[in-house]
Order: structure tokens, then C-alpha cells, then sequence
């Protein structure tokens, strides 16, 4: 199979990801649950995979990254406990159902919606500009769209952000891995991130982001291994967010990922993967059967096409019978399509990992030239 299929899960992953995950399976329990080696294991690796993160992300302190089961779980922490009814929130037209749901359901939430033209970030950035005042309770905003790999100016959204005072929200859903994302740099309050995607761990893991002086509610209360007495919930973190039966051996296939995604450098990465999405823009664009979004050079591991003679879902159909892996439809982000002007027809998305080669991108052109 050629796998473009990226931005939803990365399927190859390093051999350092499996063997984790299966040695934490046969040798490690639950941290915090027992003072015997297979537990003092656990808490040991869960330690190590928070440092990792904590050093890569530019987070304070270990404890203030929270270990979940992936971006929507740390989104809907990092919404609900920013935003309650009544609120004001202000996020871009290219935001997931991640985001978008979660403040849906708080209910009596005023969302103000920064539409900008893609792959333009100074009108982004001058939208958002506009649209934070006094009464905004939070911003909450991707990194790079799912659907279209349009990377939003989140430096100067950030900026706008710390100088009207509002608490920033961070989507690295399609940038952790790729960009550079640093929580202390943005004075972000929350950021987000999978860690199936572009940091190679396993499903079912992700990764928030805390900064300083938060106070994040818990979306779940139970047992923590800690201050057992109480019926509170430990006001420090990370037990305060970690409720429950941890993911040891999720955490030690991202343990790995991430210390594989360090080793090769984001810069090396973004360089290997957009040159792989330039090759297929640029094929595509000659076909002439195609209208290709693109952002003209800028760089992304992820490309939308619209079909001219057919649908995308079909088109994706025909390529997953030839053993081509790709997306087609709305990518869970109606609002980016209703921005865009796709959202009747969807696209058909390709996404790029460090495992895909210059090879695989001549034979999909070769195939959808013949299709």
C-alpha cells in the first residue's frame, strides 16, 4: 500500500514505536499504584515521556505536560476549562470539529469567526487583530488546517493574544512534529497535540500542554494513586487531569516517537515532507484535471485537491482499490470547507509522513493518469 494518509494517523512508524510498546505490555503496571518494580517502571517511563515533551515544547515543568488519549480529549479540557456559557470565543475559519464541538455543547457560547482567504496569513493575522477585545474570554486556534495544510500565523496571533491579555489555545493537531510549536514562546494557556500523527506514537495517545498560573477542571474524577483520602480531586498537576488507568505502553511507543521526531529535527522533516506534497501539487497541476490548493511554495505535508470530472469520494475509492491510501470528504472540519468554498464537495486530501518517497509520488500520478 502507498500510504497518504498522514494528517489522520501515521501508519509507519520507527521499530523503536512497537518494541516499546510491547515491552511496557509484558513488564510495566500502573504508576502510582504500588511500590514494586513494574510499577516504579511505569511511573519512571511516564516521568521520562513528560520530560521529553516538557523539553521539546518548551513547557516549564515535566508536570505540566497531561499524558491523553489524544488532541480532542486535551481540547476539550483546555475549552472547558476557559470557556462557560455566555462566553465569548474567537477562532479561525479553519477549525476541527475538535474545537468547534466542544464549544457548541458548553452551550450559550458567543463564537466570533476570523474568516481569512487561504494561504494569506497577514489578512489572518489582521482578523484576529480586529477581533480580540476586552470581552473575548478565549482565543482558540489551529496551527495548520487538517484539511488544506495552511498554516496560520499563530506567532503574531499569539502576540495579539498576550497583549490584550486573553488566553490562548493552540490546535498542533498537523504542526506537533513538523513546526516548531513552543508553549513558553506563544504564552499559549493550552496547547494541544496527537500523539499518533506527526510524533509517530501509537493511536490513543496525545499530549496538553499547560502554562503557568492555569487551572485546568478535570473532565474526569476518580483515582489518581494519590491523596487518596480526599474525594477532591489533587489540585496539582499532572494528577489533577490523569484520572483513571494510565496508558503505560501508549506512552512508551510516544516516549519513542518523539525522541525519533528530535533526532531527525523538525527542519529535516517539514524539508522531506513538503518537498513530497511539492512534487504531487506540481503533477497534479499539469494533469489539468485537478484544482489544487496549495499554498505557492510556503511548505506543508499536506495537500487538498478537487477532482474536475468526478467526485473526491469517488476518486478516493477508486485509489484505495489500487492500494493508494487517501482522504476524501469533509476531514471532520465543515467550517474549513465553508471558508474555502468546498464544503458541497469536500476534497480529496493527500498527507505526506517522513516514510513516503519520490517513488510513491510517480506512481500515484501515473495511476490518477490513468484513471
Amino acid at each position: 500500500m502507498i500510504y497518504f494518509d498522514s494528517a489522520a494517523t501515521t501508519l509507519q512508524k520507527p521499530d523503536t514505536v512497537p518494541a516499546a510498546v510491547a515491552g511496557a505490555i509484558h513488564t510495566m503496571t500502573t504508576p502510582g499504584r504500588g511500590d514494586y518494580p513494574a510499577a516504579r517502571d511505569a511511573a519512571e517511563l511516564m516521568l521520562r515521556c513528560r520530560t521529553e515533551a516538557a523539553e521539546f515544547f518548551d513547557v516549564s515543568q515535566p508536570d505540566n505536560v497531561i499524558l491523553t488519549t489524544n488532541a480532542t480529549h486535551a481540547l476539550n479540557i483546555a475549552i472547558k476549562s476557559l470557556v462557560s456559557p455566555g462566553d465569548t470565543v474567537v477562532i479561525s475559519g479553519y477549525e476541527h470539529n475538535a474545537v468547534t464541538r466542544p464549544l457548541h455543547m458548553i452551550g450559550g457560547v458567543s463564537t466570533r469567526i476570523v474568516n481569512g482567504r487561504l494561504f494569506d496569513p497577514g489578512q489572518m493575522a489582521e482578523g484576529f487583530r480586529r477581533a480580540v477585545d476586552g470581552s473575548v474570554k478565549a482565543v482558540v486556534c489551529t496551527h495548520v488546517s487538517n484539511v488544506f495544510g495552511y498554516a496560520l500565523p499563530i506567532d503574531e496571533i499569539a502576540a495579539t493574544c498576550r497583549e490584550r491579555g486573553v488566553p490562548l489555545v493552540v490546535d498542533a493537531s498537523q504542526s506537533a512534529g513538523i513546526y516548531p510549536v513552543s508553549l513558553r514562546r506563544w504564552g499559549a494557556a493550552y496547547v494541544a497535540m496527537p500523539g499518533h500523527k506527526g510524533l509517530y506514537g501509537p493511536q490513543g495517545t496525545g499530549l496538553l500542554l499547560c502554562g503557568e498560573g492555569q487551572s485546568p477542571r478535570p473532565l474526569l474524577e476518580g483515582g489518581t494513586g494519590s491523596l487518596s483520602r480526599l474525594q477532591d480531586m489533587p489540585d496539582f498537576l499532572p494528577d489533577r487531569l490523569e484520572a483513571g488507568t494510565q496508558n503505560v505502553h501508549g506512552a512508551a511507543g510516544l516516549l519513542e516517537g518523539l525522541r525519533f521526531v528530535r533526532r531527525m529535527g523538525v527542519e529535516r522533516i517539514a524539508r522531506q515532507e513538503s518537498g513530497i506534497i511539492a512534487a504531487l501539487s506540481e503533477g497534479l497541476r499539469r494533469m489539468g484535471t485537478f484544482q489544487v490548493f496549495d499554498s505557492g511554495g510556503a511548505g506543508s505535508s499536506v495537500l487538498s485537491v478537487l477532482p474536475l470530472n468526478t467526485d473526491p469520494e469517488t476518486l478516493g475509492d477508486q485509489l484505495a482499490s489500487q492500494g493508494v491510501a487517501v482522504r476524501a470528504g469533509l476531514h471532520c472540519a465543515p467550517l474549513a470547507h465553508m471558508t474555502a468554498g468546498t464544503a458541497e464537495s469536500g476534497t480529496l486530501r493527500f498527507s505526506a509522513s517522513v516514510f513516503n518517497t519520490a517513488g510513491e509520488v510517480a506512481q500515484v500520478l501515473a495511476l490518477l493518469g490513468r484513471l
